[in-house]
């Protein structure tokens, strides 16, 4: 197994911020290089644990699928190179794991798409019959598809150790105004649909996503962040599906349930991963990657 890298140490640009996963600097007024580190976060919180290789499966997997939506929504991808953008020493910590993308302004929200009833939206079902205020019909089971097609069901971005907020679609409107919360739920149930659809035909349900966008000086919205992987979504096998239970998944579902099964408080700081545990998260990463790109 390749070593991990926990996070970047880059003199040769300014650290803008750094996050649960990427580490984010300033390349000149209008370019950010953005590195994805092999950190891995659960419940809003960073473990001490890398999972080796996780950044360039999140690499390869967001620029494969900026690619193939790019007909639905612009990015913020560049083309540049990132070796391009730092010093000869520092090439190794971004090669096949950064992008260099324009700076655009991030919106208030973390854009979910659901086309499965799973997670803290089947907490919410059993609660109230709804999800994120969207009421749907009486029976129906943990993994079920969403009758009718996929949901938007928006939340608040949360800061490590803090947690994400599901929020209804009224208070979206109220974050980002009526017109552009509705092109964001548009476009993003656009990109959920035709990413599950190309997914499930390669053998993996998309049962949810995160998307997180931005606009440029003219509002023009963009498509930001990453793309429909492990980390922002929930992949199941096609072949192991049965509605009624949670199927074995693709993502860091894994890591969760070891967190459960230990009963860790959720609170900072979180306990370091087990080799067999990490081991396994890394076959996970590797399997999700090989069916959705090779």
């Amino acid at each position: 197994m390749t070593s991990a890298l926990f996070e970047t140490h880059l003199s040769s640009l300014p650290l803008l911020h750094r996050g649960k996963v990427r580490d984010i600097y300033t390349v000149d007024e209008d370019r950010l290089l953005i590195v994805q580190t092999d950190r891995i976060s659960a419940f809003d919180v960073v473990l001490p644990t890398p999972i080796p290789e996780k950044g360039y499966i999140l690499t390869r997997i967001s620029q494969f699928w900026f690619n193939k939506l790019a007909h639905i929504l612009p990015n913020h991808l560049t083309g540049i190179a990132p070796e391009s953008v730092v010093a000869p020493h520092e090439r190794d910590q971004v090669t096949g794991r950064a992008f260099v993308v324009r700076k655009l302004k991030p919106l208030p929200i973390e854009a979910i798409v659901r086309g499965y009833i799973s997670g803290s939206g089947w907490k919410d079902y059993q609660q109230s019959g709804a999800i994120s205020g969207i009421a749907l019909p009486h029976g129906l089971q943990e993994a079920g598809m969403i009758p009718g097609g996929a949901i938007f069901t928006p939340s608040t971005k949360a800061e490590a150790g803090q947690h994400d907020e599901n929020i209804s679609y009224a208070t979206c409107e109220q974050l980002l105004g009526a017109p552009l919360a509705l092109l964001v739920r548009k476009q993003a149930i656009a990109l959920y649909t035709q990413a599950a659809e190309y997914a499930l035909e390669r053998g993996i349900i998309i049962a949810d996503t995160k998307f997180e966008f931005g606009l440029d000086d003219t509002n023009q919205l963009y498509l930001i962040d990453e793309a429909l992987t492990p980390d922002s979504s929930r992949f199941w096998p096609a072949d192991d599906y049965r509605p009624g239970r949670t199927p074995p998944s693709y993502d860091k579902q894994f890591i969760r349930d070891w967190l459960e099964q230990i009963h860790w408080n959720k609170i900072p700081p979180a306990p370091a991963i087990p080799d067999d545990i990490l081991a396994q998260t890394v076959e996970k990463y590797r399997e999700a990657c090989r069916l959705l790109i090779e």
